[in-house]
């Protein structure tokens, strides 16, 4: 419910605070007096785009706060869902700042507009006559036989599967997409990926390779140098190792005549073992090196093979087209195996369809089983409303198609007159009888779910003092388990209300301003009075008020 609201530098309201009640509270006031004033500032909390023309003081900010109470509400979901905080006291302010700059707040976090016009239906619905056309829309409709048929989880089940299903069905075509563009490269992957199997990728086998190459292609070379440095090392005449042991022999010797030269024989021999032991694996490298032209020819093949992979996919080692392959594999592997998941992803899809076609069915059910209480319900109520005649031909049928509230197809006529044929809302029913099946929608509607703060602007306009006192009536059975508005010009329906407010102008410093007050009994006494018989309030109208009153 609205607990509280204060208007602060808007349009002709200068600074406006109340606080309202529960129940069902009237607001009246002269025409021109600033209700639209009124109204324009609530809308504004409610996601409305704002306008610089409407601050009061162009140089100063307007501030507009209002202050719910949603602990019945059941948004604590909503809230977390739009990163608010909740609160019980949920607390709406909008500011519009003198450079045209407009800024929101729920519970002090910032929201855009968007997320305030959400959060704004769930806490308030404001109905004129102007707004009765939302009636002939079909999802209205839809919702308010939803309603009667309590099937607000059975739709939020069947709208989330629905979500899976078009998921499903959205994966299912790019897999479709996919295999057609895989299938035109497929043949060229498959020969790109024979080639980089066929060539045996060993991670590091260039280098090695590249050696071996080496090696192979200058043999001789290598064993003539060989040779030198065996003829170096052994030479009976000049070799190294015969000069190194002649030396050894002469510090073996002096070894024996202080212990300084026993050091110099002992570097010597460590000299000898070394280039003794050097001999040896150049003698076997001699030994193991011959040509070899057939794995000479081998070896350039093999690496004539990587380079031109290497430079075919642009890349610079083994390493990288090792990667490559397993790319390849992952290519031809999923398109190989495309068939396979279109067939599963179409049986999920099959599934997932059986699914939704029982979760519709049901709801289709239960819609067919309401009806004719929503019917009669409807037409009892226009009936007090003074239109006897009114009667509803509401047909469902199923449909081939998953429509976001099922499979159902509506069919939502009206005839005002008895004997008259039956016609869309929109076409059947005037201005002043739109705005009375509104009202009786809404009483219906009102006994099977919570619904938001409702405030009823001016709908009475054109009706007459025994219809608008069924009103409300109305209105008042509404009160009972919400919180119900009604900006009224009829006497009969103000005096009904738990609360009244009067708006009203006044000047101050030779400035109009607009304000609202809550009347005490005598106060409203002295409003209903003038309500019915002008502004010289007579012996009877005050009788009169005191008796609407009572």
């Amino acid at each position: 419910m609205l607990a509280s609201l204060s208007i602060k530098n808007y349009a002709l309201i200068d600074q406006l605070q109340v606080d309202f009640n529960n129940g069902f509270s009237i607001i009246t006031g002269e025409t021109g007096a600033g209700k639209s004033i009124l109204l324009g500032g609530l809308s504004l909390i409610l996601g409305k785009r704002a306008d610089l023309s409407s601050l009061k003081d162009a140089t100063q900010k307007c501030i507009i706060e209002a202050v719910f109470n949603v602990s019945g509400y059941k948004l604590q979901s909503l809230f977390k869902d739009m990163g608010f905080d909740y609160d019980d006291f949920t607390i709406i302010r909008r500011e519009i700042l003198p450079s045209g700059k407009s800024r929101a707040f729920v519970n002090d976090s910032p929201v855009n507009l968007s997320g305030l016009q959400v959060l704004g239906e769930r806490l308030i619905d404001i109905h004129s006559q102007h707004q009765t056309l939302q009636l002939t829309n079909q999802d209205s409709q839809f919702q308010i036989i939803d309603a009667l048929a309590d099937n607000g989880l059975d739709l939020e089940i069947y709208q989330a599967e629905l979500k899976r299903f078009k998921r499903l069905q959205t994966a299912l075509k790019e897999l479709e997409l996919f295999k057609a563009e895989a299938l035109k490269e497929y043949d060229y992957n498959s020969f790109l990926l024979n080639e980089l199997v066929e060539a045996q990728l060993v991670e590091g086998e260039e280098e090695a390779l590249e050696e071996e190459f080496e090696t192979l292609n200058n043999v001789e070379q290598i064993k003539e140098l060989l040779a030198g440095a065996h003829h170096l090392l052994e030479d009976e005449q000049i070799g190294i190792i015969t000069s190194l042991n002649h030396l050894k022999q002469v510090f073996q010797k002096l070894s024996g005549v202080s212990s300084k030269y026993q050091e110099l024989y002992e570097r010597v021999n460590s000299s000898f073992i070394e280039l003794d032991d050097l001999f040896s694996e150049v003698h076997d490298l001699q030994e193991g090196l011959d040509a070899d032209p057939i794995r000479l020819e081998q070896v350039d093949t093999k690496l004539k093979i990587l380079h031109n992979l290497m430079q075919k996919h642009v890349a610079s080692n083994v390493s990288e087209l090792i990667e490559v392959k397993l790319k390849l594999e992952e290519k031809v592997f999923e398109t190989q195996h495309l068939d396979e998941n279109i067939e599963k992803k179409t049986l999920e899809i099959c599934l997932k369809e059986t699914e939704l076609n029982e979760l519709s069915d049901n709801i289709h059910k239960k819609r067919l089983e309401v009806v004719p209480n929503l019917k009669q319900q409807l037409e009892s109520v226009l009936s007090n409303l003074g239109m006897p005649n009114a009667q509803f031909h509401i047909d469902i049928t199923k449909s081939d198609t998953f429509y976001a509230n099922g499979k159902d197809n509506l069919t939502f006529l009206f005839s005002a007159n008895k004997g008259g044929h039956f016609n869309e809302l929109k076409k059947a029913a005037s201005g002043g009888e739109l705005s009375r099946i509104m009202l009786a929608i809404k009483s219906v509607l009102a006994q099977y779910i919570q619904l938001p703060t409702i405030m009823f602007d001016e709908i009475d306009t054109g009706v007459s003092g025994e219809i608008s006192n069924k009103m409300g009536d109305i209105m008042l059975q509404m009160s009972k388990t919400m919180q119900v508005f009604s900006i009224t010009h009829l006497p009969q329906i103000a005096a009904k209300g738990h609360s009244h407010f009067k708006v009203y102008k006044k000047d101050v410093d030779d400035i109009t301003q607009t304000n609202l007050r809550k009347l005490n009994h005598d106060e409203r006494i002295v409003e209903i009075a003038q309500m019915l018989g002008g502004k010289e309030v007579s012996t009877s109208a005050i009788a009169h008020a005191k008796e609407l009153l009572n």
